[in-house]
């Protein structure tokens, strides 16, 4: 009886694992979703492959070496005291690893302009443009051309090239989606560029590789890449069902909240329960890096990420 139901407990733990391996599947470049993420994964194998070819004879002869030059009686190695230098395994030890060195240079140089995130050699045109904001603890997307935006989750239309420009509205924060790109910084006051693409569709994490404080392990967010089909379905979604964010929005959304304490602030029945939407009028991501450039310092009840930034509006 008790075998009997051990059985099929193991098996739905077994299949619950694996459902959760599927999931974190397309959470690394590993199991790239996109070809910059495929890029990524080719250049990092391929330099192992050619570190190895230095490192595993390493690992082999020096064991045998220390077991056949032991110290014993009746060794059937040489005893050379004189012997000081070979030119063949100078010239073996010396050249490898310069050979090795030159071909990976060859590859980091090629690799490094393939995949310059501020160019866009992959996907189609014309690309989209995302706006990305970096608050405490939240990415907000910005669409400048469709006149929506987003909170947890970002919405991607597959094949097509994807043009993101990042700044933060408080800290440095590192942007990355694994599974399609590598991580580009972001600060406020500054742009930097992304592009990137997705070849089918897929849900993936993105999150912020670079740690700012108590809510840091809940800066993620959610990728979809999704058909153009779809993806027109959602921009619909997110204009319907999406709040003004207007100042007053704004403020409430660049507090120091993490992302299920600003859910609960401005999350509708509308809305799913890890995103927030919002319909943008006007150019609000230029307003808010040009705060940083007036050359005077912002009082601190200005500042997104200051503990006293909204305490008044929130009283």
């Amino acid at each position: 009886m008790t075998i009997s139901r051990t059985f099929p407990a193991l098996a739905g733990f077994a299949l619950m694992l694996a459902s959760a391996q599927l999931a974190l599947a397309s959470d690394s470049f590993m199991d790239p979703q996109g070809p910059i993420a495929a890029v990524q994964k080719t250049h990092l194998l391929r330099a192992t492959a050619l570190i190895l070819i230095a490192v595993i004879p390493v690992l082999v002869l020096v064991p045998l070496i220390a077991l056949r030059y032991r110290r014993r009686k009746g060794s059937a190695a040489a005893y050379q005291p004189d012997w000081d230098f070979s030119a063949r395994l100078e010239f073996l030890m010396w050249g490898v690893p310069v050979v090795i060195v030159v071909i990976l240079s060859f590859y980091l140089w090629k690799a490094t302009h393939r995949l310059d995130p501020y160019s866009a050699p992959f996907g189609e045109e014309p690309a989209l443009r995302v706006q990305v904001v970096g608050l405490d603890w939240k990415w907000l997307f910005i669409y400048p051309d469709l006149g929506i935006a987003s909170v947890g989750e970002l919405g991607i239309p597959i094949k097509q090239q994807i043009a993101m420009t990042l700044t933060t509205d408080t800290v440095m924060q590192s942007f990355m989606i694994p599974a399609l790109a590598g991580q580009i910084y972001a600060m406020p006051g500054m742009t930097t560029q992304l592009h990137l693409a997705a070849d089918r569709p897929e849900v993936m994490q993105g999150e912020n590789t670079q740690y700012n404080g108590r809510g840091f392990t809940k800066q993620k967010f959610q990728t979809r890449a999704m058909t153009t089909q779809d993806f027109n379905t959602w921009v619909e979604g997110v204009r319907n069902n999406g709040i003004p964010l207007n100042p007053a929005t704004y403020q409430t959304l660049a507090m120091r909240t993490d992302r299920d304490e600003v859910q609960a602030a401005l999350g509708t029945d509308k809305m799913p329960e890890n995103a927030l939407y919002f319909t943008v009028d006007g150019d609000l991501f230029q307003s808010i890096l040009h705060r940083y450039h007036s050359g005077k310092p912002l009082p601190l009840d200005q500042q997104p990420g200051t503990a006293t930034y909204g305490q008044e509006a929130s009283q």
